[in-house]
């Protein structure tokens, strides 16, 4: 199989933007979760009409629903989705965490790859099949595979270094070293400044400088175009980890992309932006909208000072308080939803449980987090 480059980084007035086949990214960026090849109640003109720039699709969610060896014959992820922006392909690293060491009856890890039992059959997953299933989907980011791990209490505290945490950061290494053969092997190197696909590695560490200092500078040295913030970013007590992803995004290039995989909250994406990442995903806004938690600016979001953590709030619509209430979602607003229906309707909908409600309230969450990347990207400064 060989796939064309398709993408290039480039660095523009100190500003970072990727170019890829699927259109410009201005970072800072969000992209929503479309995990299994859908962002949940909404299609891609409502995405593209919020301002998403572009999607993160799992290619471990694509491997268990049969679609491995498909997807090309469908013309790749983006017509198979009628999404004509840029698609990030996630490795499945996560599922290592959530599923397998979380559930250890649900498979097996070693160093060779992950063994997932699903519906009684075992599904291997090699670093090498994470990179083979993200170039036939046409990504335009792939990741690496990683082996992601919880941090333990030992580890936030830095008394130690546990073996669990010790040996996710070695075999995390070792997997990225094949990713980027197999990447190699299968994509054809252009001369330099040709656009190509991106390859983005994940530092793993937990809550520990030393193991994250030295995972960062392995992979570095294996040399990768962007580097993601791997792990779960909160402590055991639920204690956002501000300073060690801080301390990461120091250790990582200023010229290459930083992603702190799974950062969702504005508050804590507004912080990480501070420190150097510009690209975000998350689930947050999109399942909180199914479950009517809508996100809304105090002030206009223009003008609100990126110092104040208190510049949001959320509307829980399924209150009976707003039941009655005329006002759009939000006044600083100018998503579909906002624009053409009230708080009093939208609490209606998911009273009376139809299908409209997580559409309508999808499409302003996402809009909110937008409006937050538009306001980002003006105030571009790295401290």
């Amino acid at each position: 199989m060989k796939i064309e480059l398709i993408s290039k980084v480039k660095v523009q007035n100190a500003k970072l933007q990727l170019k890829t086949l699927h259109g410009d990214i201005a970072l800072p960026a969000f992209f929503p979760d479309g995990t299994r090849g859908v962002v949940k109640g909404v299609d891609s003109t409502d995405l593209e009409k919020a301002g998403v720039e572009g999607l993160v699709i799992n290619a471990y969610h694509l491997l268990i629903n049969n679609l491995s060896g498909k997807i090309g014959e469908f013309g790749g992820i983006h017509r198979f989705m009628n999404w004509g922006k840029p698609i990030v392909t996630d490795s499945g690293g996560f599922q290592v965490m959530s599923l397998v060491r979380d559930h250890p009856e649900m498979g097996k890890i070693s160093d060779q790859g992950i063994i997932f039992l699903w519906e009684g059959k075992k599904i291997l997953l090699t670093p090498e099949k994470s990179i083979q299933l993200q170039l036939e989907m046409g990504t335009d980011i792939a990741i690496v595979l990683d082996d992601c791990v919880r941090p333990s209490e030992a580890l936030v505290k830095e008394a130690t270094k546990p073996s669990l945490d010790e040996e996710s950061v070695r075999r995390t290494i070792l997997w990225a070293k094949r990713s980027k053969k197999e990447f190699e092997d299968l994509v054809p190197q252009t001369s330099s400044g040709k656009a190509k696909i991106l390859l983005f590695a994940v530092v793993q560490g937990g809550a520990n400088k030393n193991l994250r200092k030295y995972c960062a500078q392995e992979l570095i040295k294996i040399g990768f175009d962007g580097y993601c913030f791997g792990g779960f970013p909160v402590d055991i007590k639920g204690k956002f980890l501000t300073e060690i992803l801080k301390y990461t995004a120091k250790l990582l290039p200023d010229d290459k992309p930083k992603f702190a995989l799974g950062i969702g909250k504005p508050e804590n994406i507004v912080e990480c932006f501070k420190v150097g990442y510009t690209i975000f995903d998350c689930v947050i806004p999109t399942r909180e909208a199914r479950h009517g938690k809508l996100y809304v600016y105090r002030k206009n979001p223009q003008n609100f000072d990126l110092k104040d953590n208190n510049f949001y709030s959320n509307i829980a619509i399924r209150s009976s308080k707003w039941a009655k209430d005329i006002k759009p979602v939000s006044k600083f607003c100018d998503c579909l939803t906002c624009q053409n229906y009230s708080r009093a309707y939208l609490h209606y909908l998911f009273k009376i449980g139809d299908s409209l409600a997580v559409r309508l309230s999808t499409i302003h969450n996402l809009r909110f987090y937008c409006q937050l990347m538009e306001k980002l990207n003006k105030s571009y400064r790295l401290t």
